[in-house]
């Protein structure tokens, strides 16, 4: 995107790919269909990002979802919008968007060099200078840097980019995984894995901080969890101290704890002859049911008849309350995204040009700004493109 905006400014443009071949960051997005943006108003998508969203605002604003929409559509690329305003291509594959993006570059007159890694940026007396590339130097007056953070690093995103602007003054905001699974303290998680959770509620606690509660799905692994409702999660912690940092679990937020109760009794009293393991099949998955006793206190073959009230009551909290402690999040290697990178305050907002290096520009991913799953990130990277590449005239 950035190379198209500035080629169509009338420069001569050259992409530098280590890569064999564009978007290979792309084909793997959406799990191989690309969910290439998310179709809100600008306002409204604002709130979908993490971090430093007022430093998007200017270039989200200038190129927002629904020009992102039109711009693949007049390309030849026909979309889609499903569950949760996300934009995918018709044919379901991510490679359609590679295609359209490089013929839009194309057409414009962008050459492409693959196979060719950048190492170094030559700067002299604070102004870009041009490129190293195979130890020779090519001149160039500007430079923008789109090299992605840390996440999938098989896809060439090793940190290039935080090399370059950390060796030409640039502060960096510590890289860490985002949009990620999470491992979990304790065991228990390997015996439930494959479990998998629909209409939960998951609440995210930061000592006694609630920072967001939402509804969706989740899933127990060998390590922990995952699923949709862990990935937005591990967005709002990954820069916290985790030994502070509690995930609530309620297994059924459509009952209140006195309509639950009354749904116990009811279930109790009905199968009073049996353990309350089984008993507790008609309410719960049967792989979670072994840990909430286990929390509960209650011996999974005791008869349902000789349940307490107060151990009833102990049964209820855990339902509605199953705590989860997290040790770490998972890697780089299974990370969507990276969470931090190039400092903003370094950054012009409206042209994302450096501040410390006059032609030096930083875009999508290498900069300090992430957002939760949905589209949200590409529509990031293609809206800083454009805002670098359209402010070169």
């Amino acid at each position: 995107m950035a190379a198209y905006a500035a080629a169509m400014k009338g420069n001569e443009v050259t992409v530098y790919e280590k890569n064999s071949k564009c978007g290979k960051k792309i084909y793997i997005t959406g799990k191989g269909r690309c969910n290439v943006t998310n179709l809100v108003p600008a306002q409204e998508f604002l709130l979908g990002v993490v971090n430093n969203a007022k430093f998007l605002t200017g270039a989200i604003y200038s190129f927002p979802p629904e020009r992102m929409y039109a711009f693949l559509e007049d390309g030849g690329c026909r979309l889609k919008t499903e569950r949760g305003n996300r934009v995918f291509p018709v044919s379901d594959k991510a490679s359609d968007i590679t295609k359209c993006l490089q013929q839009y570059c194309e057409r414009a007159g962008v050459v492409f060099k693959f196979d060719s890694k950048v190492q170094d940026i030559s700067i002299l007396n604070s102004t870009v200078s041009g490129i190293i590339v195979d130890n020779n130097f090519i001149p160039y007056e500007k430079v923008i840097v789109c090299t992605g953070g840390l996440s999938y690093p098989s896809t060439g995103s090793d940190g290039d980019g935080y090399r370059f602007a950390e060796k030409s003054g640039h502060g960096l905001i510590a890289a860490r995984p985002a949009l990620c699974g999470m491992n979990v303290k304790g065991s228990y998680c390997a015996e439930m894995q494959g479990l998998s959770l629909k209409n939960v509620k998951l609440t995210v606690y930061f000592g006694q901080k609630k920072l967001s509660e939402e509804m969706g799905e989740m899933l127990f692994t060998h390590f922990g969890i995952s699923g949709p409702l862990v990935l937005t999660a591990s967005s709002l912690i990954t820069r916290l101290d985790l030994n502070s940092v509690k995930l609530s679990l309620d297994l059924k937020p459509a009952l209140d704890e006195q309509t639950l109760d009354r749904r116990l009794l009811r279930d109790f009293g009905e199968n009073s002859n049996k353990s309350i393991f089984n008993c507790l099949k008609n309410l719960l998955p049967v792989a979670i049911i072994g840990e909430i006793l286990k929390r509960a206190g209650i011996p999974s073959e005791k008869k349902v008849n000789n349940v307490s009230r107060a151990e009833r009551a102990l049964l209820l909290t855990t339902v509605k309350n199953f705590d989860i402690l997290i040790s770490s999040l998972r890697g780089f290697e299974e990370a969507i995204i990276t969470s931090g990178g190039v400092n903003v305050k370094d950054i012009n907002p409206k042209t994302m040009q450096s501040k410390l290096v006059d032609g030096l520009y930083f875009c999508g991913e290498v900069l300090d700004v992430d957002a939760f799953t949905g589209g949200f990130n590409l529509q990031i990277a293609f809206a800083t493109g454009f805002a670098a590449g359209n402010s070169i005239g």
